[in-house]
């Protein structure tokens, strides 16, 4: 299915995404470690990094990747080549127009939006004026991010999925870099380093937009720099977007209340930053893979009336995110510590601070597969031009975030955050696919009633292996060698996905030698 081959490109793009960015975090635990200067960086890191998931990835995708296949389909239909490049050339000019006026808001108004985002700052005058600083470097991010969105929607809508997929590479490699310097330069945690990495930042966004713009004009496509005019085009794109807008930013006011809440706590910020980092991982490669597929996929059999072949792409996609999501959240539930010790513990990152991140990271892991079905279910309403009911729904999980979150934290500090985001994710998940259910766009098929209860069963199977094992091999896992504790989690690892692999082909969830005469035959042609 060419659903899957385009997933895992994107997956494959992310996998090496994901990689160098654990680099990029085991140097940064390494040399600047979870003190003011990293909790300064992460807040100013995170600032556009909100904004570009609210007004960039979430928003702009859902509602401009379905018009714009739309006018693809009607410029065809019409015989109107340039149909489609109207429509692309009058959003960018608004789009453009109001990414500037936002920036240049953010830069003036830094010190309230800091303020705001990490109330426990106000208390610490210097980490306080690092983040204002650091967070004036980083906001231009959010242009080129915002823009390079514009341009990956374009591109998977046109089927191109690598040339966007392999992008966020270039940010990373980047990052490595600084960090490098300031390894040699022995920085640590002083606020030359939060200068070194914000610039690093700054200087990674125009070089991932430039890499990409260039990749898109081998298109050949038309998209010209018009004036900004409020056209039919933009009235329906707003009427569309602005209810992404919200929803986007409903979610990440449950970013925004774990940040602030966090910031009262030392160190915080950091230990929630690393365990989030190693989930997001696995969601990445995964869920975020699966949503950037399926939404154009979708998109494109809704407008042919090809409506069975909707539903079975996307109970396939069902399947595929579960089964590689289930194991993933498994492990990193039950052996936190043994993945924090190995990927970070050293330097600056103390035994302490695994503790703490591992905790977290054990409260985030049962929520992932929640967070991976949220990807899966999202498309099947942006792809048919409905932005409201998913921004209600992400009201039901902000609050049952924001809730549990205030009720948590005072027992359980930061842990206590990472649970309530996890509740709060399956809250979203179980309201988008009963609502899916009920209007009749997403029927679960034989095959999917069949492959989840012994996918379910795997997991469980794997699990009770991961468990025993840790125990067994912990005297390598705990071993202060990073190769000692690096055979000790590769075996452990090897024989779970033998066992998930080997439960799965008895139970018939999928078969091996067929999967395997796929492969072999793609690679031949």
């Amino acid at each position: 299915m060419k659903l899957f081959s385009n997933f895992f490109t994107v997956g494959f793009a992310t996998l090496l995404s994901r990689i160098l960015g654990y680099v990029r975090d085991l140097l940064m635990a390494a040399f600047v470690g979870t003190g003011p200067v990293a909790d300064a960086f992460l807040v100013a890191f995170r600032l556009p990094n909100l904004f570009r998931r609210l007004f960039a990835e979430g928003a702009f995708n859902a509602a401009f990747v379905p018009l714009f296949a739309r006018s693809l389909e009607e410029g065809e239909a019409e015989k109107n080549p340039d149909k489609a490049s109207n429509f692309a050339s009058e959003i960018l000019a608004v789009f453009l127009f109001t990414l500037l006026l936002l920036t240049a808001l953010a830069e003036i108004a830094t010190p309230f939006f800091v303020s705001v985002l990490a109330p426990g700052f106000l208390d610490d005058a210097v980490k306080f004026e690092l983040a204002v600083w650091l967070t004036r470097i980083t906001f231009p991010y959010l242009l080129c991010m915002s823009l390079i969105a514009m341009l990956s929607g374009m591109l998977n809508t046109f089927g191109h999925f690598r040339a966007a997929a392999y992008g966020p590479i270039l940010l990373n490699v980047i990052m490595v870099g600084v960090l490098a310097v300031i390894g040699l330069r022995g920085f640590g945690d002083t606020p030359i380093s939060g200068y070194w990495l914000a610039w690093g930042v700054f200087v990674a966004g125009f070089v991932q937009l430039g890499v990409l713009y260039w990749m898109f004009r081998r298109t050949k496509f038309n998209l010209r720099l018009k004036r900004p005019r409020l056209t039919k085009s933009v009235k329906r794109l707003l009427a569309l977007g602005v209810p992404g807008v919200i929803a986007g930013g409903i979610t990440q006011i449950n970013i925004l209340v774990g940040t602030i809440i966090a910031s009262t706590q030392d160190s915080a910020v950091s230990f929630l930053y690393y365990a989030d980092r190693l989930y997001q991982f696995p969601l990445g490669i995964v869920g975020i893979a699966m949503g950037v597929v399926l939404l154009p996929v979708l998109s494109r059999h809704i407008r042919r009336d090809e409506l069975q072949i909707a539903s079975d792409t996307q109970n396939r996609a069902m399947e595929l995110a579960l089964a590689l999501t289930l194991p993933a959240a498994m492990a990193l539930f039950l052996v936190p510590d043994a993945v924090i010790r190995l990927m970070f513990e050293r330097g600056n990152f103390t035994p302490e601070a695994t503790i703490q991140t591992g905790a977290a990271l054990a409260a985030f892991a049962w929520g992932l597969p929640a967070f991976v079905l949220i990807k899966v279910f999202s498309p099947g309403y942006f792809a048919r031009e409905d932005t409201k009911t998913p921004m209600y729904f992400a009201g039901v999980g902000v609050a049952v975030n924001v809730a549990f979150s205030l009720a948590l934290f005072p027992l359980f500090q930061h842990v206590g955050i990472a649970i309530a985001t996890s509740i709060a994710g399956w809250a979203n998940a179980c309201c988008l696919g009963f609502m899916l259910w009920k209007r009749g766009h997403f029927i679960w098929d034989d095959s999917l009633h069949r492959r989840v209860p012994r996918l379910v069963l795997a997991t469980l199977l794997t699990g009770a292996w991961i468990y025993y094992g840790a125990n067994w091999l912990n005297p390598f896992l705990t071993d202060a060698a990073f190769l000692v504790k690096f055979f000790g989690m590769g075996v452990l690892g090897t024989v779970s996905l033998a066992i998930f692999g080997l439960v799965c082909q008895l139970t018939g969830v999928f078969n091996a030698l067929t999967i395997a005469q796929r492969i072999r035959s793609r690679s031949k042609g």
